[in-house]
């Protein structure tokens, strides 16, 4: 890869941009951390915000950045674990450090090499904190309401002159339609029904070539992206004694650019964690037979609808008795001998989750992977592993193509219809008559036992259900389960809209979109409820159903 240029500059102003971003809401998050000092959800976005930053910074080569924040992660780590109470003095600490390390991105950015006083000073008063925390643990408290907390920044997007030309022509076509249907209704005579649906038809071709340029304008190639990862995988395996080389494959796909946007921190994670946890040391490669020389792969490319983007490497695999050991020592797992491959692999996602003992610059605080299922489920997306000892990861990301748009099955419970992304949707069937009754159950499809969550139950639905129900199959990831709702009402295309900030982190709910009837329609989260599902039957429905998988 050393014929690739890289454009370092807007690497450089990338990152800038993304880097106030993230210190705005920090501040944010740390000023309602005062008032609620127990919110542990509130460490964990800071710390996350934290992690990433140093990441990003690593990439562009800002070392007082990185330095800054990892000390910074030292300290929130400290407070995640209740050894340390984020008292004022904590948090002017904290927010201290976010003043520090805007000055260290100005440095670094004029490659200013004279003492930076107030890093050192920072680093002391950091040091002599993590001393500290003998006092009482610190105090559970209510999440509070961290809605519209994320600063926002200037988007620009570079688009054709071809497709802004088409664009005009559209809407020039678009109002000869309005017109043509406008004279019809206003006529002295009452216009047929054939003239009607004419106009009717020509109108929606004409709304459906506008989506589709719409569409296209916003879909930038993702090949930039792993550019971007270059240099990180390069300084990386440098800074801990490693030899590896990063392939690219599909440059050309093409995907949304806010797709773009939300896959970059994943993508910086994973790399991470391919050259920390996956390819050995050069000694180790060559005792297996292997090039001293590790080879990390970022591929992507278009199937079913979706975007596939794949981090491989050649590294020694996930060790299988490690994970599950660590899972149980977590609590996250009892019976280890009865865990699939599947099963042991998916626990690096989890929450905290880390095999390493020592705590690095780089890993080790059970962050990373956590960051990588949140930011690509919250994009409706999956991501899963597979692994094999000795021979390598790949780490799989399946995302829509737009956020924009999505393609629904729209299902009604007591008169209110929801809408189930349709990638997600396997089959529609009738609940067997007798099945439980209460919020979850099994019934048998196929001659395997099947995990459905009645809808009408999670949501609190007043009134009896019909006596004919319907269960929508849905797949996520490698889960399968059914969702038991009244009616079944067919797919639909619909526009998502954000929700309120009334209704931020409702569980099961990911959207809404306004139905042709006026109503509002909510979007479920597939991945959300199959989570309730595992945890409202204590992870053997999830377990079941991936084993029919």
């Amino acid at each position: 890869m050393d014929d690739v240029e890289i454009d370092w500059q807007l690497l450089a102003d990338t990152f800038l941009e993304e880097a106030k971003e993230i210190l705005a809401a920090m501040e944010t998050l740390l000023m309602a951390l005062e008032a609620t000092p127990g919110d542990h959800e509130l460490l964990n976005a800071l710390f996350r915000a934290a992690h990433t930053l140093k990441g990003s910074a690593a990439m562009v080569d800002y070392r007082r950045v990185g330095e800054v924040a990892h000390h910074l992660e030292g300290l929130l780590q400290r407070l995640r674990s209740r050894d340390l109470v984020a008292s004022s003095e904590v948090v002017s600490v904290l927010l201290q450090s976010v003043d520090v390390l805007r000055e260290a991105i100005r440095r670094d950015r004029q490659q200013d090499a004279t003492p930076h006083p107030e890093a050192e000073a920072l680093k002391e008063r950091i040091a002599a904190l993590s001393q500290e925390g003998e006092g009482s643990p610190a105090p559970h408290a209510a999440p509070a309401d961290r809605s519209g907390r994320l600063a926002r920044v200037s988007r620009t997007l570079r688009v054709d002159v071809a497709k802004l030309d088409r664009l005009l022509d559209l809407s020039g076509e678009i109002s000869v339609a309005r017109g043509r249907f406008g004279s019809l209704l206003e006529a002295g005579e009452a216009p047929s029904l054939e003239e009607l649906l004419a106009a009717h038809r020509e109108s929606d071709r004409l709304y459906l070539d506008l989506q589709e340029l719409i569409i296209s304008a916003r879909m930038v190639p993702i090949g930039p992206t792993f550019k971007q990862h270059l240099r990180t995988v390069r300084d990386l395996a440098r800074a801990i004694g490693k030899q590896a080389r990063l392939e690219l494959e599909g440059e050309t796909t093409e995907v949304d650019t806010a797709v773009v946007e939300h896959v970059r921190d994943p993508l910086l994670h994973m790399v991470r964690n391919s050259l920390d946890h996956g390819i050995e040391p050069p000694e180790v490669r060559r005792a297996r037979g292997k090039d001293p020389c590790g080879v990390v792969t970022l591929r992507a490319f278009h199937e079913a609808g979706s975007i596939v983007v794949e981090v491989e490497d050649d590294g020694g695999g996930l060790p299988r008795g490690r994970i599950a050991e660590r899972g149980r020592e977590l609590g996250l797992v009892r019976d280890v001998d009865g865990l699939s491959d599947q099963e042991v692999q998916r626990l690096v996602f989890e929450p905290g989750f880390s095999t390493t003992e020592e705590v690095t610059d780089i890993s080790g605080r059970g962050v990373g992977m956590d960051v990588v299922r949140r930011n690509v489920e919250s994009l409706r997306g999956a991501v899963d592993v597979r692994s094999e000892e000795g021979k390598g990861t790949t780490f799989t990301m399946r995302l829509p193509l737009t956020l924009a748009i999505i393609q629904g099955f729209k299902v009604g419970i007591a008169g209110d219809t929801y809408i189930v992304p349709l990638d997600a949707v396997v089959e529609c069937l009738e609940l067997p008559a007798g099945a439980e009754r209460g919020a979850t159950g099994f019934f048998p499809l196929r001659g395997k036992p099947l995990p459905y969550l009645r809808l009408r139950e999670h949501f609190g639905v007043a009134g009896a259900p019909p006596e004919r129900e319907n269960v929508l199959v849905v797949r996520h990831g490698a889960a399968v389960a059914g969702l038991a709702v009244d009616v079944l009402e067919g797919e639909s295309q619909s526009v998502i809209k954000p929700l309120g900030a009334l209704f931020h982190g409702l569980p099961g709910i990911s959207g809404s979109s306004i139905l042709g009837n006026g109503r509002v329609a909510l979007i479920l989260d597939v991945a959300g409820l199959l989570r309730e599902l595992h945890r409202r039957s204590d992870g053997g429905a999830v377990r079941a159903a991936e084993a029919r998988a």
